[in-house]
């Protein structure tokens, strides 16, 4: 019989074993739960039971074969520049940057390819081109290599941090002093592995902070404070913002697994964690210093509208 496997990665430590082949595959996670009833399914060799839980590094196999999976459509992406080594585009949210271990939906790649925009450059055949990233629920501007010159160009950039990436947020709470830094390591969560927390231990990391303005917004009989605050990064850590926001008791409004109370997003009518990439930085194959901005999306401006 065939045999498939796929490698478990950062972005999907801990996940249950069937969600991730069904993520994996793109197959309905009844058909991989029958899989794995069979016996059909192993974790670095050894028959799993479906709740079982994956980690980074493991190789997860079906001994069998499953339907083909198909990826959808992907979305048309506004591509703000271009010249012939590098193009800066504005992600929408909702859109993972490529593909991987628990990515079986269409990618930011597919949708350059899609527009005869393929990205190109870089050791990893599955993210062309690919030199920096924002969360699939992030919206906003990202910088892609379209030719291995752009990718030599554009890596180091991101590597050393010598790029402005700056982020709007709509944040839970009220910033005191109303600009700060804040520079905490940041290491993986030991109690949910899929995200992150501040500690000792952990990668240096360091993000500043400040207020663009304040609202309130009633939910049941109380009013509470939000706010809109610039972002910009020192390092580019795995969900920095996300973590750095909580670490300062402002979570991301619709950001659940930081922290969020979800009753204000419902409030607001909005569906994913309130963050976009607002404006971003960097040195162009000229040696010019290219700069580039983007307005908030129509799904967070919801803000203006609520009292």
């Amino acid at each position: 019989m065939d045999e498939q496997e796929w490698v478990v990665t950062e972005d999907t430590d801990g996940q249950r074993v069937d969600a991730f082949l069904a993520a994996s595959t793109g197959s309905s996670r009844a058909l991989v739960q029958q899989l794995i009833q069979a016996q059909l399914v192993g974790i670095d060799g050894a028959v799993v039971a479906k709740s079982e839980k994956v980690r980074t590094g493991q190789v997860v196999s079906i001994t069998g074969t499953l339907p083909e999976a198909t990826k959808p459509q992907p979305p048309v992406v506004d591509i703000v520049y271009a010249d012939k080594d590098i193009m800066v585009v504005n992600k929408p949210p909702g859109l993972a940057v490529h593909d991987g271990a628990g990515v079986r939906v269409a990618t930011l790649v597919d949708a350059l390819i899609a527009q005869g925009m393929p990205p190109s450059g870089g050791p990893e055949p599955d993210r062309p081109g690919i030199v920096h990233r924002i969360d699939r629920d992030t919206s906003g501007l990202l910088a892609v290599a379209r030719t291995q010159a752009g990718y030599d160009c554009l890596r180091p950039q991101f590597q050393h941090h010598s790029t402005h990436r700056e982020y709007w947020a709509l944040c839970q709470g009220v910033l005191d002093p109303p600009s700060v830094t804040i520079d905490a390591p940041i290491v993986r969560s030991p109690s949910k592995r899929t995200t992150y927390t501040t500690g000792e231990g952990g990668r240096p990391s360091v993000t500043h902070v400040s207020t663009l303005a304040t609202h309130q917004v009633r939910v049941g009989a109380e009013y509470r404070d939000i706010s809109e605050v610039i972002v910009t990064l020192e390092t580019g850590r795995t969900h920095q913002v996300r973590v750095h926001l909580r670490a300062l008791h402002l979570p991301l409004i619709g950001d659940e697994a930081y922290g969020a109370d979800m009753r204000l997003a419902k409030k607001l009518g909005i569906t994913r964690q309130a963050l976009h990439a607002r404006r971003l930085t960097f040195t162009g194959m000229d040696g010019e210093t290219l700069d580039f901005e983007c307005p908030i999306p129509d799904d967070l401006t919801v803000i203006h509208e609520v009292h």
